[in-house]
């Protein structure tokens, strides 16, 4: 399918608008640089009206007859003497220059006195890790001058630091995580707890920018995103972290908000994903979101391993292949899955091989959304069944190719049952809900760069796309809408997203696994009797 570009207004229409605004400020600031000695005499001038009008206000009426006298015989003296209406001018101008002058008290240029203790006692607890007794000249004493070692600091309205800049001596072993990790612990502690901070280690410049980072929107519903075919928005993150952003509706107004989008296709380096979180976290939310965006352009199946019925919305919907929760079920749907794969590769290779184009069949994007595969395996295991996770190894390592993307949901206690192809081929990593940082690095490969929120709503996490920066990550609202307790708003945003039910696919199963080589198998036509 061809990339549809973006309406003009949308790829450049707000440099335009920024740059016009930046040209209308940098204008009205040099006009009123230029004019700033005429509006100053203009402003004295109105508060000398206004005080010779109090004074007459003010004035008895049986002494305005003798004030009005005295005002016309000196300005008949100041009238008849030498340069005297000059002189009178330049007083008047005077006058009215001091009375015009800006009388506004000028903002204090550094920290008032709580902030200084807060800094000092900042600078205090830093002492011991940044110094060592050989050093001659420390930049970190006990009683030194903190100004050095913080050249660059912000408060908020509660006195607390929002933004500071940390100098520390070269010998610091800032190239150790544990070393790190203790001096951003010192820092939260000191800095104010039940806030989201972000450390930016500058190792070369021996500087650790500490920043407040604001709470991510959670009033974000399900909706259609502005993304091509192969992009997926698996949620929203930092504007400093991301070079995009997407309009988004809230209510009757438009906002723009910095999205994590996820690449998938031929060309993806990350083509499969692997969430993981706690019961609660929000895994099916995510799961959710990622089958409706998936629906727009390809089709979809779903294994719901909890059998909890989170997906049941999905069923007989156009382009839901099949909704498993049992383990026939789910064995028979990734055995489909598994030489659909690989009959799309044929069916490509021998395409190339004799010159032409792909098959048409081939290139339609085939999601396979597996949640919870460890209670799959577990019973599968019992049962003397084959672990289902085997039938994914075909599908991970040749999806790219084939148009094949893998999803996989677990929860922290059964991560150790995923397969070494889950582990090995899912580079595109995401971990929602409350987790320790061994949990988060054991998930994403690297710790991030951020604390954990006191409170975590559901669908707040953490997202890594392959070797990528790790970026905080707020899954859009996808609630169960079969679910009592989801809200009205956010039910009807997700039953508006759903495609029309199929009037030929009721309680349809999948056609059963095709020999690869054979003729294409498609998922409406020819159902066969796959045990469900």
């Amino acid at each position: 399918m061809a990339r549809r570009p973006l309406p003009r207004i949308l790829s450049n229409g707000s440099a335009h608008i920024a740059r016009s605004r930046e040209l209308a400020r940098t204008a009205a600031d040099s006009a009123t640089d230029v004019l700033q000695p005429l509006i100053t005499v203009t402003r004295g001038l109105r508060r000398l009206a206004g005080v010779g009008q109090r004074k007459w206000i003010e004035t008895p009426k049986d002494r305005r007859g003798p004030l009005l006298f005295l005002v016309a015989s000196v300005i008949l003296v100041v009238a008849l003497v030498p340069y005297g209406p000059l002189l009178a001018a330049i007083t008047l101008m005077a006058a009215a220059a001091w009375y015009g002058r800006d009388r506004t008290p000028p903002a204090p240029t550094g920290p008032d006195e709580a902030q200084v203790t807060r800094l000092r006692s900042l600078y205090e607890a830093l002492v011991p890790y940044f110094s060592v007794p050989e050093d001659p000249a420390p930049l970190y004493a006990h009683g030194g001058d903190w100004d050095k070692a913080f050249p660059a600091h912000e408060f908020d309205d509660d006195g607390r630091v929002s933004r500071l800049l940390v100098r520390y001596p070269a010998y610091f072993t800032d190239g150790e995580a544990v070393s790190r990790a203790r001096i951003e612990q010192l820092l939260q502690a000191k800095s104010g707890r039940g806030r989201e901070y972000h450390f930016a280690w500058e190792q070369e410049g021996n500087e650790l920018t500490v920043t407040v980072l604001a709470p991510l929107p959670t009033d974000i519903c399900a909706q259609r995103f502005v993304t091509a075919p192969g992009e997926t928005v698996l949620g929203f993150t930092d504007p400093a972290d991301v070079q995009r952003t997407l309009p988004l509706g809230f209510g009757e107004t438009l906002r723009d908000v910095p999205p994590v989008v996820w690449r998938t296709g031929a060309r993806s380096t990350e083509p499969h994903l692997l969430a993981a979180g706690e019961p609660g976290s929000g895994l099916s939310t995510l799961m959710r979101s990622i089958a409706l965006q998936a629906l727009q352009y390809g089709d979809v199946v779903v294994v719901d391993g909890g059998g909890t019925g989170e997906y049941a919305c999905l069923t007989g919907r156009d382009g839901v292949l099949a909704v498993e929760s049992g383990l026939a079920g789910a064995l028979a749907s990734l055995e489909w899955a598994a030489h659909e794969t690989e009959r799309r590769l044929l069916s490509a290779n021998h395409a190339r091989q004799a010159g032409h184009p792909a098959p048409e069949d081939t290139k339609n994007p085939l999601w396979i959304l597996l949640d919870r595969p460890g209670a799959l395996g577990h019973l599968a295991a019992a049962d003397g069944h084959r672990d289902p996770q085997d039938l994914l190894e075909v599908p991970l390592r040749h999806g790219r190719a084939a148009g094949v993307t893998v999803v996989v949901a677990e929860q922290f206690d059964s991560l150790d049952s995923l397969g070494e192809a889950v582990l090995q081929h899912t580079r595109a990593r995401v971990v929602l809900g409350p987790a320790s940082p061994p949990q988060l690095a054991a998930v994403l490969g690297a710790p991030p760069h951020t604390t954990p929120p006191q409170h975590v709503p559901p669908g707040r996490g953490y997202a890594r796309l392959g070797a990528g920066p790790v970026l905080r990550l707020q899954v859009p609202a996808t609630p169960d809408p079969f679910d009592d307790a989801t809200n009205e708003t956010q039910r009807r945003a997700v039953l508006d997203l759903l495609p029309d039910r199929s009037a030929s696919a009721e309680a349809e199963p999948l056609p059963a696994p095709a020999e690869a080589g054979s003729r294409p198998v498609a998922a409406a036509a020819e159902p066969a009797a796959a045990e469900g």
